[in-house]
């Protein structure tokens, strides 16, 4: 077999309840073993429920600041406790402790209770309160371990998914499977966005949601493979919630995403990389220039 089960745990937190959310986070988990699942996948920020805040208020975000946790935190080692005893991958997110002000992070880990990937949210939404955030300056990719062997795992958060530049550099480093946890409100179009980021990159994308009232749900999870072997197009969508709460299990066939990874024409086959300097530039002209912007 070649199969990875990825569970999208579409759920609500308890704003700003550290505590509450290690407990129903532990309960999603072992319910997500108990679907027969590989690896389990966090909404955005799940430490804290992505509290929304008002940026003037001192009293709030210094409040705000005292929830960032590290990686020596109980809640961190307890997921990987978890993730041991359950022999299960676990892709948990939180509000990380930074030098100067927090960073949006999740953390891969492997079914040995090892965390294997940490990333920090690049494309913070600098309009709205994650202006107080800390970017993170990298794409990385990591071996995960799973039960078939190794998968090539990389991560995006929320806002990240929707600049083709996020999964394009996990796909250049080798991903086969991106984890993206999120915590917004999902209609056709960024679900459009989400199916185009796997087509053009040729690979799996898991996205977790919280579901309503904190948002809508719909929580989903895409194939790359848009054409069987006689080129007929197929659809891409491999399973999409609801707005409830609810884990849903996505079922991915890496043998097959591999072997279309081979012979088809995406990904970075045909590039021409010579002609995309300006993808690296600083220079921003009009009409996007935004006086919030942090390039």
């Amino acid at each position: 077999m070649s199969v990875i089960r990825v569970a999208l745990l579409q759920s609500t937190a308890e704003e700003m309840d550290l505590s509450a959310n290690l407990v129903k986070g532990i309960k999603l988990c072992r319910q997500a073993r108990d679907l027969g699942a590989d690896i389990a996948l966090f909404p955005e920020m799940w430490s804290i429920g992505y509290s929304f805040l008002d940026p003037s208020d001192a009293v709030a975000i210094k409040e705000w600041k005292a929830h960032a946790i590290d990686e020596n935190s109980v809640y961190l080692k307890r997921f990987c406790d978890l993730a041991s005893e359950l022999s299960m991958a676990i892709a948990i997110t939180y509000l990380q402790k930074w030098e100067r002000s927090p960073r949006d992070a999740v953390s891969i880990i492997d079914r040995h209770g090892v965390v294997q990937l940490e990333y920090a949210k690049v494309h913070t939404c600098d309009f709205s309160v994650e202006s107080l955030l800390t970017p993170g300056d990298s794409f990385p990719v990591a071996s995960l371990d799973t039960r078939i062997g190794p998968v090539q795992v990389g991560a995006m958060i929320c806002y990240d998914r929707e600049f083709p530049e996020s999964a394009r550099m996990l796909m250049l480093a080798g991903a086969e499977l991106i984890l993206v946890p999120n915590a917004c409100e999902l209609e056709q179009n960024r679900i459009g966005q989400f199916k185009a980021r796997a087509f053009e990159n040729m690979v799996g994308l898991a996205m977790s949601n919280y579901a309503s009232p904190r948002c809508n749900g719909h929580s989903m999870a895409v194939s790359p493979i848009a054409f069987d072997d006689q080129e007929r197009s197929l659809d891409v969508t491999l399973v999409e919630a609801d707005g409830s709460e609810g884990i849903w299990l996505a079922t991915f066939d890496m043998d097959a995403i591999r072997d279309y990874r081979r012979r088809e024409t995406w990904g970075d086959a045909y590039r021409r990389p010579r002609a995309y300097s300006r993808l690296t530039s600083f220079v921003v002209r009009e009409p996007f220039l935004r006086t919030d912007s942090r390039r």
